[in-house]
Protein backbone atom coordinates (compact mmCIF):
# COMPACT_ATOMS: atom_id res chain seq x y z
CA UNK A 1 0.00 0.00 0.00
CA UNK A 2 1.44 3.34 -1.04
CA UNK A 3 1.78 6.04 1.62
CA UNK A 4 0.81 9.56 0.61
CA UNK A 5 3.62 12.06 0.35
CA UNK A 6 3.22 15.02 2.70
CA UNK A 7 2.16 18.12 0.78
CA UNK A 8 5.15 20.43 0.57
CA UNK A 9 4.79 24.02 1.70
CA UNK A 10 7.51 26.56 2.60
CA UNK A 11 6.51 26.10 6.26
CA UNK A 12 7.07 22.36 6.48
CA UNK A 13 9.98 21.61 4.16
CA UNK A 14 13.74 21.92 3.96
CA UNK A 15 15.02 21.99 0.39
CA UNK A 16 18.49 21.56 -1.03
CA UNK A 17 19.18 21.43 -4.75
CA UNK A 18 22.20 21.00 -6.92
CA UNK A 19 23.11 20.52 -10.56
CA UNK A 20 25.67 17.73 -10.94
CA UNK A 21 27.83 16.80 -13.93
CA UNK A 22 26.38 13.34 -14.45
CA UNK A 23 23.58 11.76 -16.42
CA UNK A 24 20.23 11.27 -14.73
CA UNK A 25 20.65 7.51 -15.17
CA UNK A 26 23.96 7.59 -13.27
CA UNK A 27 22.53 9.81 -10.52
CA UNK A 28 19.59 7.44 -10.11
CA UNK A 29 21.97 4.48 -9.83
CA UNK A 30 23.95 6.29 -7.09
CA UNK A 31 20.72 6.67 -5.09
CA UNK A 32 19.32 3.18 -5.71
CA UNK A 33 22.27 0.79 -5.67
CA UNK A 34 23.36 0.14 -2.08
CA UNK A 35 27.00 -0.43 -3.05
CA UNK A 36 27.12 3.22 -4.12
CA UNK A 37 24.60 4.76 -1.71
CA UNK A 38 26.46 3.49 1.38
CA UNK A 39 29.60 5.31 0.19
CA UNK A 40 28.11 8.79 0.15
CA UNK A 41 24.98 8.87 2.32
CA UNK A 42 25.25 11.25 5.28
CA UNK A 43 27.30 14.28 6.25
CA UNK A 44 31.08 14.50 5.89
CA UNK A 45 32.95 11.86 7.88
CA UNK A 46 29.99 9.52 8.35
CA UNK A 47 30.00 5.87 7.33
CA UNK A 48 27.07 3.49 6.97
CA UNK A 49 26.19 -0.10 7.69
CA UNK A 50 23.20 -1.25 5.65
CA UNK A 51 21.12 -3.99 7.26
CA UNK A 52 18.35 -4.07 4.65
CA UNK A 53 17.78 -2.27 1.37
CA UNK A 54 14.61 -3.51 -0.31
CA UNK A 55 14.19 -0.95 -3.07
CA UNK A 56 10.49 -1.14 -3.93
CA UNK A 57 7.34 0.64 -2.75
CA UNK A 58 6.72 -0.66 0.76
CA UNK A 59 10.30 -1.96 0.94
CA UNK A 60 12.45 -1.26 3.99
CA UNK A 61 15.75 0.56 4.21
CA UNK A 62 17.38 -0.18 7.54
CA UNK A 63 20.85 1.17 8.25
CA UNK A 64 23.12 2.65 10.89
CA UNK A 65 25.03 5.86 10.33
CA UNK A 66 28.32 5.98 12.22
CA UNK A 67 29.48 9.44 13.25
CA UNK A 68 33.12 10.45 12.65
CA UNK A 69 33.77 11.20 16.33
CA UNK A 70 31.25 9.09 18.18
CA UNK A 71 27.74 7.82 17.96
CA UNK A 72 25.74 5.35 15.95
CA UNK A 73 22.45 6.51 14.51
CA UNK A 74 19.94 3.80 13.57
CA UNK A 75 17.61 4.63 10.69
CA UNK A 76 14.47 2.77 9.71
CA UNK A 77 12.84 3.91 6.47
CA UNK A 78 10.16 2.73 4.06
CA UNK A 79 10.09 3.53 0.35
CA UNK A 80 6.74 5.15 -0.47
CA UNK A 81 7.12 6.28 -4.09
CA UNK A 82 9.52 5.33 -6.88
CA UNK A 83 9.45 6.65 -10.44
CA UNK A 84 12.56 5.53 -12.29
CA UNK A 85 14.65 7.56 -13.11
CA UNK A 86 13.07 10.76 -11.82
CA UNK A 87 11.83 10.35 -8.24
CA UNK A 88 12.40 8.46 -4.99
CA UNK A 89 10.49 9.09 -1.75
CA UNK A 90 10.74 7.46 1.63
CA UNK A 91 9.31 7.83 5.10
CA UNK A 92 11.40 7.59 8.24
CA UNK A 93 10.06 5.33 10.99
CA UNK A 94 12.85 6.39 13.37
CA UNK A 95 13.07 9.81 14.99
CA UNK A 96 13.18 12.51 13.88
CA UNK A 97 10.14 11.69 11.73
CA UNK A 98 9.93 13.14 8.23
CA UNK A 99 9.73 12.13 4.61
CA UNK A 100 12.36 12.54 1.91
CA UNK A 101 11.43 13.40 -1.65
CA UNK A 102 14.33 13.33 -4.11
CA UNK A 103 13.78 14.29 -7.73
CA UNK A 104 16.19 14.10 -10.64
CA UNK A 105 15.68 16.37 -13.66
CA UNK A 106 17.73 15.93 -16.82
CA UNK A 107 19.23 19.30 -17.78
CA UNK A 108 21.50 17.86 -20.51
CA UNK A 109 22.99 14.44 -21.30
CA UNK A 110 25.63 14.93 -18.63
CA UNK A 111 23.87 17.34 -16.23
CA UNK A 112 21.17 16.52 -13.71
CA UNK A 113 19.35 18.78 -11.28
CA UNK A 114 18.73 17.11 -7.93
CA UNK A 115 16.06 18.50 -5.62
CA UNK A 116 16.25 17.03 -2.12
CA UNK A 117 13.26 17.83 0.09
CA UNK A 118 12.73 16.92 3.71
CA UNK A 119 9.00 17.10 4.43
CA UNK A 120 7.66 17.46 7.98
CA UNK A 121 4.16 17.18 9.41
CA UNK A 122 4.51 20.58 11.10
CA UNK A 123 6.50 23.81 10.93
CA UNK A 124 7.64 23.19 14.54
CA UNK A 125 9.21 19.84 13.63
CA UNK A 126 10.97 21.43 10.67
CA UNK A 127 12.29 24.29 12.78
CA UNK A 128 13.97 21.88 15.23
CA UNK A 129 16.24 20.50 12.48
CA UNK A 130 16.60 23.43 10.09
CA UNK A 131 19.45 25.25 11.90
CA UNK A 132 21.95 22.47 11.18
CA UNK A 133 20.46 20.16 8.58
CA UNK A 134 20.77 22.48 5.55
CA UNK A 135 24.59 22.50 5.77
CA UNK A 136 24.67 18.76 6.47
CA UNK A 137 22.55 18.11 3.38
CA UNK A 138 25.07 20.12 1.34
CA UNK A 139 27.86 17.88 2.72
CA UNK A 140 25.78 14.89 1.67
CA UNK A 141 25.47 16.26 -1.88
CA UNK A 142 29.24 16.95 -1.94
CA UNK A 143 29.81 13.29 -1.12
CA UNK A 144 27.35 12.26 -3.84
CA UNK A 145 29.30 14.29 -6.41
CA UNK A 146 32.49 12.49 -5.39
CA UNK A 147 30.78 9.11 -5.73
CA UNK A 148 29.45 10.06 -9.18
CA UNK A 149 33.01 10.87 -10.29
CA UNK A 150 34.21 7.47 -9.07
CA UNK A 151 31.32 5.75 -10.85
CA UNK A 152 32.43 7.22 -14.20
CA UNK A 153 36.03 6.02 -13.91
Amino acid sequence: METEIITATPDNEIVNSRIVNASRKLVYRAWTEPEHLKNWWGPAGFTNTFNEFDFRIGGKWSFTMHGPDKGNYPNECEFIKIEEPSLIAWKRHSKPLFQILATFEEIADDKTKIIFKMLFDTNEERNKLKPYVVDKNEENLDRLENELKLMTL
